[in-house]
């Protein structure tokens, strides 16, 4: 068995369809991760893999069917079978609702460029630092856990009518926790970046120290609605869910918190009379990411019809009103409005909003400072109220400053909510999402402080 390259996958799978078209998307990936526990590097991989997704379209007398198959392969063969599998789904399907012509285009200029690599190397700096913190975190009674992953994803997506794309696509993240020897507290943080060179150990290193040292006054609280400063780690763990529900057929069918009672969509309402912004945009700095849609499986959102259809900034609320809703071309013909695909980041601003996190702490009283939360379920789409638990940190704010840390909540709330409510932000930057952070890692977020966020229960959660 020989390797073939991502664009020979692509060309042979294209000639081997027996489909009246075919779509056909290759994914090459290479990822280099560390891992650590009480001070300790415990383990580092290097892994490759290729994914290849095969789109088959059959016309009938009815319309026109769709059948994928997505599979890991590296070999002609093996995509030859890929291809028989797609081939006959398509022919045993029923024509598709979101049947639409596909994407017509030529070759991206760096179509027959290799994939991008990553390797261990991209610690070259991270880990000798790492190895400093160890050191440090010994001789002061800390214990820190944790791991980097770092991952290059060169997309490969051709179609029958001569459409060629090719993106590369780096992403990392890290995520360290720190405890005292005796256990008794933690605290997290974590962040993403396209390369490691931004990540300054020793930074984040003192942060932890300075979030241990707050926790050693232990305050216990009981449950209720808190003045609440939400970081933006937070307020994206919130923000990434109401994007990925925004599905403008969902709410057409009613079924969402972007449903219009009576029928429709709220696009066009109101959601905050403060001028808030969320937009998603291919080209944001430190955020970059696909310009173009992949689509493995056609969904509320997404159709396999609309692979290869070019991404732009796309702004999902403009000055507090709700100003789209992804939309397929299946979806916007339903809801008479544009085309606005799902894109792969996500950014929230508050327009005039400065400052940081600990500038929106000073001007507290008595109030929370929450780190992340976790364990985010869905209570009611109808307003799009959410579960969870507050994690590594919860600490009491008296007087503009922290003084110590408090038990963990269960806390009920609604992002689509906490937009109208929230009475100040900070400057928006990257941020990362401690929930979502492995999935959706491109995100840049305000700190928002909230003046009654509800703390629905005490939880045990230590």
């Amino acid at each position: 068995m020989t390797a073939a390259s991502p664009q020979q996958l692509v060309e042979h799978a294209l000639q081997a369809s027996t489909s009246d078209d075919c779509v056909v998307i290759v994914h090459d990936s290479t990822s280099a991760n560390l891992r650590w526990a009480n001070n300790t590097l415990t383990t580092n991989g290097v892994m490759h893999g290729v994914s290849v997704t095969v789109v088959a379209f059959h016309e009938g007398s009815d319309g026109t069917a769709s059948g994928s198959v997505t599979a890991s392969a590296a070999a002609l063969d093996q995509v030859t079978r890929i291809v028989e599998a797609a081939d006959a789904a398509a022919k045993a399907s029923s024509p598709a609702e979101d049947a639409h012509p596909l994407v017509d285009g030529a070759a991206d200029a760096d179509w027959f460029d290799p994939s991008g690599k990553t390797s261990i190397e991209v610690y070259a700096d991270f880990a000798p630092a790492l190895g400093e913190a160890f050191r440090r975190a010994d001789s002061d009674g800390r214990v820190l856990y944790g791991f980097v992953d770092h991952d290059v994803t060169t997309t490969y997506l051709g179609s029958s009518t001569g459409l060629r794309r090719r993106h590369v696509q780096p992403t990392g993240y890290y995520s360290v926790t720190a405890k005292p020897s005796d256990q008794s507290s933690s605290a997290w943080v974590g962040g993403a970046t396209r390369d490691f060179t931004d990540v300054d150990v020793s930074v984040v290193d003192a942060e932890l120290e300075r979030r241990l040292g707050w926790a050693q006054r232990q305050v216990r609280l009981d449950a209720g609605r808190y003045d609440t400063i939400l970081p933006p780690t937070a307020v994206s763990d919130l923000m990434i869910y109401a994007y990925w529900t925004a599905s403008a057929r969902d709410a057409y069918d009613g079924q969402t918190v972007f449903s219009r009672r009576g029928g429709g969509t709220r696009i066009g309402d109101s959601l905050s009379d403060r001028p808030v912004q969320v937009f998603s945009d291919p080209t944001y700095d430190r955020l970059q990411c696909a310009p173009f849609s992949t689509a493995a499986a056609s969904n509320s959102i997404e159709s396999v019809f609309d692979n290869g259809i070019p991404l732009s900034r796309t702004h999902w609320v403009a000055d507090g009103s709700m100003a789209a809703l992804l939309q397929n071309r299946y979806s916007a013909r339903l809801t008479e409005q544009p085309v606005t695909p799902y894109i792969d980041n996500l950014v929230v601003s508050v327009d005039g909003a400065t400052g940081s996190t600990q500038d929106l702490v000073a001007d507290v009283d008595r109030g929370l400072l929450l780190t992340c939360l976790w364990y985010i379920r869905e209570v009611d789409p109808q307003t799009l109220l959410l579960t969870g638990l507050t994690r590594d940190g919860v600490y009491l704010v008296e007087g503009g400053e922290v003084t110590g840390a408090v038990n963990n909540f269960r806390f009920n709330e609604s992002p689509v909510d906490l937009l109208r409510r929230f009475t100040h932000a900070s400057a928006t930057g990257p941020s990362f999402s401690r929930e979502w952070g492995d999935y959706f890692p491109r995100t840049a977020t305000p700190a928002l402080r909230v003046p009654d966020f509800n703390m629905s229960t005490v939880s045990q959660a230590q």
